[in-house]
């Protein structure tokens, strides 16, 4: 059976979600940064759908595509800021909450560069995209489908 795009099938959860994705887009947030969020997380999750969109996302707002290349070894990369790398580290940690949690290091960090409502909006940030992973891999949406 065809799995069935969750807008089509539920349009108000889709709704929900469009709702926070137009927050974490209102946020201070560089949008380059929110692309690289969005690419890392898509990249743990396997979510080619999301890492298809948010790369060329990200190109157009002017991210080199050097640094896209480095993103998924961006622990041995020196391309990224420390700013970025904290983020990167929450992103991953926030990800894979089921491993360890997000460490006192990481968010203290978050906490020194974008302070307490930088840490809230670059958590949801996280959690949107997380979200938007899981709908599209396991809804098995498709380059130029509609989630």
């Amino acid at each position: 059976m065809k799995r069935r795009a969750i807008k089509d099938v539920e349009p108000e959860a889709y709704k929900a979600m469009r709702t926070l994705e137009t927050y974490t887009q209102s946020t201070p947030i560089d949008p380059k940064l929110r692309e690289l969020i969005k690419i890392r997380a898509s990249q743990i999750n396997g979510c080619a759908f999301c890492i298809d969109m948010h790369t060329q996302e990200a190109i157009a707002r002017g991210e080199s595509a050097r640094r896209i290349f480095a993103l998924s070894a961006w622990k041995e990369s020196p391309l990224f800021t420390e700013e970025e790398r904290a983020v990167l580290q929450l992103t991953e940690e926030v990800t894979l909450i089921s491993e360890d949690g997000v460490a006192d290091d990481t968010y203290d960090k978050i906490v020194q560069f974008f302070g307490e409502h930088g840490v809230a909006q670059l958590i949801m940030q996280i959690v949107v995209i997380n979200s938007w992973n899981r709908i599209t891999v396991s809804t098995k949406q498709i380059f130029g489908s509609a989630v």
